[in-house]
């Protein structure tokens, strides 16, 4: 070998791949943190604890959003999503609407029944059971929770809302303390849909709208004071961090968020300093659920010198691993001040609340 390929190598082999050693995994820390040092997917998702333990730990207090899309309570993680509001690990939630419905379908008695991806659906239909893959929901539990929620909507103010003020009403009038919508409201935890209708709570909010389409004092589901809410949340933060589980229209919304905000407020600056993403979409199709944390630089939706780390793997295997391992480093984020939002109308005051260990 010639000096001049051994330079050329050099730069290339600086470090060696590390045998993931199982006996040396004390905790699922211990285990996500080695495969930091391993490759393929196993790499990006060690990569995106230290994005996510990073944005706990900066001074400068970033807002963490994270976005929920995919059936993520039929994979059995509705307890996980719950401990990750609960515990600090994000500030504001922006999901699909059928996250949430299938949280409320659990919260007033449903279920979800372990089935088989090769069941006769014909027949799953005759018995009014719904599949999602290899899981079965009861279709008359989704009639009960459908009515439900537009029985409860009558309590709320006649008048438009965003899917924010909508979203904590319904949290606060359910009070299953595995609840993801329940915990989020008693934490004061911002939740956001903007594609709400898109999904069986929107279903009950038709059945609120037959009975009262009438009347010109009626809650009305404002989409645009979404944005406009969303807008003060980012201009308000001194820096921001994105989690995406899946991709869909929570991901869109919270990075066109950062346009917003340039156009609205000329707000200057770095677009979401810290970015990670769960997904099993891959950018050759060009879809958004897909696509790059880099392509979003190029939209300024991502910050040129954001740290990011991007795992295609399913969810329902990943996000455990990755909750489970920041609480089993803690030690290394914990004590963390909490965000408290204080609205007036459609204005934001951001203040944090004093820093406590769990």
């Amino acid at each position: 070998m010639t000096p001049s390929l051994a330079s050329r190598r050099r730069p290339y082999l600086r470090e060696q791949v590390r045998a993931v050693d199982v006996t040396r995994a004390r905790n699922i820390g211990g285990l996500v943190d080695q495969f930091r040092r391993s490759s393929v997917q196993a790499r990006n998702l060690g990569s995106a604890l230290t994005v996510w333990e990073n944005a706990l730990r900066d001074p400068k207090r970033p807002t963490i959003l994270i976005g929920l899309a995919g059936p993520l309570i039929a994979a059995g993680l509705r307890k996980v999503l719950r401990d990750l509001i609960d515990w600090g690990l994000v500030d504001v939630v922006v999901s699909t609407g059928a996250v949430l419905y299938q949280d409320l379908y659990q919260a007033i008695g449903g279920r979800h029944w372990m089935g088989t991806p090769s069941a006769d659906d014909v027949k799953l239909r005759d018995a009014y059971l719904d599949r999602i893959y290899d899981t079965y929901v009861d279709e008359l539990e989704f009639e009960r929770t459908d009515r439900a929620i537009g029985k409860v909507t009558e309590g709320f103010d006649p008048r438009p809302a965003s899917s924010r003020e909508y979203l904590a009403y319904l949290g606060s009038k359910f009070h299953d303390p595995n609840s993801i919508m329940a915990t989020a409201a008693r934490r004061g935890v911002p939740v956001f849909s903007p594609a709400l209708i898109d999904s069986s709570i929107g279903i009950g909010l038709t059945l609120y709208y037959q009975d009262h389409r009438t009347r010109k004092d009626r809650f009305i589901l404002d989409s645009i004071r979404d944005n406009y809410e969303l807008v003060q949340i980012l201009n308000a933060s001194a820096r921001t961090a994105v989690i995406y589980i899946g991709g869909g229209t929570p991901k869109n919304w919270i990075n066109d968020g950062i346009v917003m905000a340039n156009y609205a407020f000329g707000r200057e600056g770095e677009g979401h300093y810290y970015a990670l993403q769960i997904t099993m979409d891959t950018p050759v199709t060009g879809g958004l659920s897909g696509s790059t944390l880099d392509e979003g630089q190029s939209w300024g939706k991502i910050s040129r010198t954001a740290t990011r780390s991007m795992a295609h793997l399913d969810a329902s295997i990943g996000l455990p691993l990755l909750v489970g391992a920041l609480w089993d480093r803690r030690s290394r984020w914990q004590p963390r001040s909490r965000l408290k939002f204080d609205w007036n109308g459609d204005q934001l005051r951001l203040t944090r609340t004093r820093a406590r260990a769990k």
